[in-house]
């Protein structure tokens, strides 16, 4: 199996591209399986996840084409599949988003449960719950959901969600565009793809209000057409090349990103001693000398994004003094990836939902696996700011979420490269 090689010790300087969000683009792809016409979706970021899902797809029966790199067009207007091959569902998390756009167009789904990273239980009750709550009869297993119309057929309600389950309120969004009346989730989450979603629904003829906010509200429309719409910029993949040149040293531009989708992340980088310049579509990250201790907490957006967690880690373990990490929407996520910064020569410690990180003055290159997407990116930015090799196992995991992270990282003059 491929593997990532590092040679640590080399500062990072120039300008990197940031592709479109991961995240919004596995959201609006199944959502165009609700548009029965052609949808051109721009921003397409070139990662395994979305090659994944366009494959299942096109084998539900829609017509996909690549006409040029970032670029997908998907006609669902023919028949469409209601029951998503199975094998290509279990590889990959967001293929449940699948259930809302199936039963939003077709009243029925089966499909089988998701797969993607391990690093945390991670239910779909919400998911559930809020089907239920529009009416659709339930049958779930340990392989399979099975979604059909209730007695009293699909109505749109009022959905409390438990908690602020972005999942969730993706799913029910997809559910309640085409089901009649109108659908309101309370307690909805906020993230900026789910904002992403719901422009890109309304751009196709929907008539969604409130993402963004905790109540977003659905009035179901007939139908919805075609048209063409770009995927906003992946604000985890900026934070993960913000927080590299913050832990290994230099002078990066980010471009295409929106700096307000940034500001929870950058605040705490400048906090650690690194210099911010925000740009109109672009922040440059300065970093140099000895980083400083700091205390994060992860949180629903706006707060610290959880898919943060593990990057802003290396750079504590960077950092002078004593640093705090607390975990507040997956608190085991920690046990993986601190293992092994750990073997690199990390000093972290951790109780329950919170890790102690006493800063060390070097890492040194290791042999390392990843256990998930980010935990993976974390693992590179450690290997570049190490002295010595650092090799990567599992890199699967990082190629779910990075597009040419290679590319992208030896144009700023990371020693990285892909090995078998």
């Amino acid at each position: 199996m491929a593997r990532y090689e590092i040679h640590g010790g080399n500062t990072l300087s120039g300008a990197v591209t940031i592709s479109g969000a991961k995240n919004a683009a596995v959201a609006i792809l199944p959502a165009a399986l609700l548009v029965k016409g052609v949808c051109r979706i721009e921003n397409v970021p070139d990662i395994s996840d979305v090659r994944i899902l366009l494959e299942i797809i096109e084998k539900m029966g829609a017509k996909v084409e690549k006409c040029e790199p970032g670029v997908v067009v998907i006609d669902s207007t023919g028949p469409i599949s209601t029951s998503p091959d199975e094998e290509l569902a279990r590889k990959m998390r967001a293929s449940y988003y699948l259930m809302g756009a199936l039963l939003g167009r077709f009243g029925k789904a089966h499909v089988a449960l998701p797969g993607g990273c391990n690093f945390a239980a991670r239910p779909i009750d919400q998911h559930i719950k809020g089907f239920r709550i529009l009416g659709a009869d339930v049958d779930e297993n340990e392989n399979y959901i099975n979604l059909q119309p209730g007695p009293e057929g699909l109505q749109g309600t009022r959905i409390n969600l438990d908690m602020a389950s972005v999942g969730a309120t993706i799913n029910l969004m997809l559910a309640a565009t085409l089901i009649p009346g109108m659908t309101v989730i309370g307690n909805a989450a906020k993230e900026p793809h789910i904002v992403d979603l719901a422009n890109f629904l309304n751009t196709m003829g929907a008539r969604i209000s409130g993402a963004g906010t905790d109540t977003v509200k659905i009035r179901g429309v007939n139908g919805l057409h075609g048209g063409t719409y770009a995927i906003i910029p992946d604000q985890i993949e900026a934070g993960t090349y913000m927080a590299a040149v913050t832990a290994a040293g230099g002078n990066v531009l980010v471009q295409n990103v929106i700096p307000k989708h940034m500001e929870c992340i950058y605040g705490k980088l400048q906090e650690m001693g690194a210099k911010v310049i925000v740009y109109d579509d672009a922040i440059r990250v300065i970093s140099n000398g000895r980083l400083r201790r700091t205390v994060v907490k992860t949180r629903p957006y706006p707060g610290f994004p959880t898919d943060m967690q593990a990057q802003v880690c290396v750079c504590m373990t960077l950092a002078e003094g004593n640093s705090r990490l607390t975990e507040s929407v997956y608190e085991t996520r920690f046990f993986g990836y601190c293992k092994e910064l750990q073997s690199m020569g990390a000093r972290i410690e951790i109780n329950g939902k919170t890790a102690s990180v006493d800063g060390v003055e070097k890492l040194h290159g290791a042999e390392v696996e990843a256990h998930d997407l980010r935990a993976g990116a974390a693992l590179v930015i450690a290997g570049l700011s190490a002295e010595g090799t650092t090799m990567v196992d599992n890199i699967h995991f990082i190629e779910r979420g990075y597009e040419n992270l290679i590319e992208k990282m030896t144009a700023l003059g990371a020693d990285i490269r892909r090995v078998e």
